[in-house]
C-alpha cells in the first residue's frame, strides 16, 4: 500500500465532505473546494474521516492513491485555514501595489505590469515591507500557480 496512500484524512470540527456522482465535496469556514474523483478510486467517508482506497495493485492506481489522498488533504486544510505564498520583490526602483485580487507590478520595464487573479485568490502588501507580496487562497494548487505566474514577470538574479 501507498504510505502516503494509506493514511486517513481527519476532518475538524465545522468542515464538512460530500461525494456525489464522483465529485467530492469539501466546505469549511473559508470556502468550498470540489474534485472530480479518478474512477479507479474509492473515497469513503465515515463521520470525520475520509478514507482512500484502491481497487487493486497496478502501478497506475498505486501513484493515483497517494496523488488523490494528498489533494483531498489539502482541500480540507484549505477551507479550514487556507494557503499563502510570499514573494519578496528585489531590486531598485520595483514595486507592487495590490488591491484585492488585481496586483500592479513596476519591475523596471517600461511600463507597469497588471494582473489580475483568478477567482478565490487575493493579494496583500505589508505596508511596512513593500517589497513583500502575499499571494492568499484555499486551492493549494492555483495558489502556487498564481505566484509561479507573478514570479515569472522578472526572475530573481542568480548572481
Amino acid at each position: 500500500m501507498s504510505r502516503i496512500g494509506k493514511q486517513p484524512i481527519e476532518m475538524p470540527a465545522g468542515i464538512t465532505a460530500e461525494l456525489k456522482d464522483g465529485i467530492l465535496s469539501v466546505k469549511g469556514p473559508k470556502g468550498e473546494l470540489t474534485q472530480k474523483i479518478h474512477p479507479n478510486m474509492i473515497v469513503e467517508i465515515d463521520g470525520n474521516i475520509i478514507v482512500v482506497k484502491r481497487p487493486n495493485d497496478l502501478k497506475e492506481n498505486k501513484a493515483l492513491h497517494g496523488l488523490f489522498r494528498s489533494l483531498i488533504a489539502n482541500m480540507v486544510e484549505g477551507v479550514e485555514k487556507g494557503f499563502e505564498k510570499k514573494l519578496e520583490i528585489v531590486g531598485v526602483g520595483y514595486r507592487a501595489n495590490a488591491s484585492g485580487s488585481k496586483i500592479t507590478l513596476s519591475l523596471g520595464y517600461s511600463h507597469p505590469i497588471e494582473y489580475k487573479a483568478p477567482d478565490g485568490i487575493t493579494f496583500e502588501i505589508n505596508p511596512e515591507e513593500k517589497n513583500i507580496i502575499v499571494v492568499k487562497g484555499i486551492n493549494k494548487e492555483i495558489v502556487g500557480q498564481v505566484a509561479a505566474k507573478v514570479r515569472s514577470y522578472r526572475k530573481p538574479e542568480p548572481y
